[in-house]
């Protein structure tokens, strides 16, 4: 639920710091989307914790307000320019290798590519160095305290990174794809899988095959790519739950 409500109000970080660069491409579109996305985590925490509201409800109320705010900034400001209401649910994945990246004039490929492989680094290299904290905290923070971790600490470095691979993923992806693959791979992966390190992997195979199935469903029935991926990713979990259930 937090990966949902991140991956729409980071969006209102992008609408704000695009109104004042208009430069779609500058780096404090990224910055700000972070920035709202931890300010998500905050607010829904301080909901909740001031008793106003329960953990599902205060998540529903602030991601709700704040992307429908960057929604009603986007269509009441941004006109005709790249940044609309479509680009945000869908993307433009299809488009994504037109943004080149050029080094001394030469080009070097899509900027896509070299984002997504920076950000793969970062969460890999996180997961890497800190997965036995991380294990401990999420199943069990009081005990994770009681070792000396510091299980609030790593929660919020694990929303600044979701804020920051959803960000990076907006432009090419959309919010759709990005809640799918952010859901539905571990969800299935977790149906075949209890331990988590090999449900770790299982997951990044399920999007992987997601993505490929969705991309060439897409191309056969010309249909959005991140809502073809997003559609196959929902069908390829209920399949994998009609198989767990058939099993027993």
């Amino acid at each position: 639920m937090m990966c949902d409500a991140i991956s729409h109000t980071s969006l209102l970080g992008i609408v704000l710091a695009y109104f004042i660069t208009r430069d779609l491409s500058s780096p404090f579109l990224l910055a700000a989307a972070v920035l709202v996305g931890v300010g998500t985590a905050l607010l829904t925490e301080a909901l909740e914790n001031a008793g106003f509201a329960a953990s599902d409800a205060a998540t529903g109320v602030v991601y709700t307000f704040l992307f429908a705010t960057a929604v009603f900034l986007i269509s009441k400001y941004s006109g005709s320019a790249h940044l609309d209401t479509d680009a945000v649910l869908l993307g433009e994945a299809a488009f994504a290798p037109f943004a080149r990246l050029s080094v001394n004039g030469f080009d070097i490929g899509p900027k896509a590519v070299y984002s997504a492989a920076a950000v793969l680094c970062l969460n890999a290299v996180f997961i890497i160095l800190f997965f036995k904290e991380l294990k401990l905290s999420i199943f069990d923070a009081a005990l994770a305290e009681c070792f000396g971790f510091r299980p609030r600490a790593l929660r919020y470095a694990v929303v600044t990174l979701a804020c920051l691979t959803s960000s990076a993923a907006f432009s090419a992806a959309g919010s759709v794809l990005v809640v799918a693959l952010m859901s539905a791979p571990p969800a299935t992966a977790l149906l075949f899988s209890r331990d988590l390190k090999s449900a770790l992997f299982l997951s990044v195979a399920i999007a992987v095959l997601n993505s490929a199935l969705g991309f060439a469903a897409a191309l056969a029935l010309d249909v959005s790519i991140a809502g073809s991926v997003a559609v196959i990713s929902g069908l390829f979990f209920f399949a994998a739950s009609e198989i767990k259930l058939y099993r027993g």
